[in-house]
């Protein structure tokens, strides 16, 4: 009897263990914990983060563009603030999903703290085939984590005209360093407020990436300026 009764308790054991297994590998960004007290599975979210390479740094840039340029480099999803003396901070972004991705030369010609989205009517058509219908806009209030543009935005545009493609913050920071977006380039929002403290209205912004719309240019990123970079961890 005791036997039997020592095969059903780890039976039970086993069952449990397998369950436990089972249960916490479908959430692939939760912890399960044990609550002490009782026993319980307790599950805690983690928040995805985007890869340590997409972290702001200060690198050596070798390149002949003018202080105070954006270098955005599509395919390796890097932003450049050119600096000078060979000198950039890089930022990682998010850029366009398949068959929105692009280049060209543009220049910020607006930028904004908090910003009003209103999305492009392609983008409202667009979404509407897919039965989603979007808000006419959504405000640009501090905080909002609705808003899809995030903290800041640098508007791109190409002579006079308004190019419809952003340099702007997201309330996904986990999507930086992924193909996601309908054109715009993605920051994160601590990134874009950083970014948007040194950019300048005029600045000359250079996208690489399909086509190579973006003519000539040369720039090569020789890693991080560890010297520089231990200065720039205290701002």
């Amino acid at each position: 009897m005791y036997g039997k009764l020592q095969s059903i308790l780890m039976a039970g054991v086993i069952a449990a263990t397998g369950m436990l297994v089972q249960d916490a590998n479908a959430f692939t960004r939760q912890a399960a914990t044990i609550d002490a007290a009782n026993g319980n599975i307790v599950k805690v979210a983690i928040a995805r983060k985007p890869a340590a390479k997409y972290q702001r740094r200060v690198v050596k840039l070798d390149t002949d563009e003018a202080p105070g340029t954006i270098i955005v480099d599509t395919n390796n999803k890097f932003l450049y603030y050119v600096e000078g003396n060979n000198r950039a901070t890089r930022y990682g972004i998010g850029v366009g999903r398949d068959g929105f991705g692009w280049s060209g030369v543009m220049k910020v010609q607006r930028m904004a703290e908090w910003p009003t989205w209103v999305p492009p009517r392609e983008m409202v058509a667009r979404e509407r085939r897919k039965g989603r219908i979007l808000p006419d806009r959504v405000e640009g209030v501090k905080g909002n984590l609705n808003n899809p543009l995030g903290a800041r935005a640098l508007y791109l545009y190409k002579g006079r005209n308004d190019s419809g493609f952003r340099i702007h913050g997201t309330n996904e920071p986990w999507s930086i360093g992924l193909n996601m977006s309908s054109g715009c380039i993605r920051m994160m929002n601590k990134d874009v407020v950083h970014l948007y403290d040194r950019a300048q209205i005029g600045a000359k912004v250079i996208v690489v990436g399909p086509g190579n719309r973006q003519g000539k240019v040369r720039f090569n990123d020789q890693g991080v300026d560890y010297f520089r970079q231990l200065f720039a961890s205290f701002e």
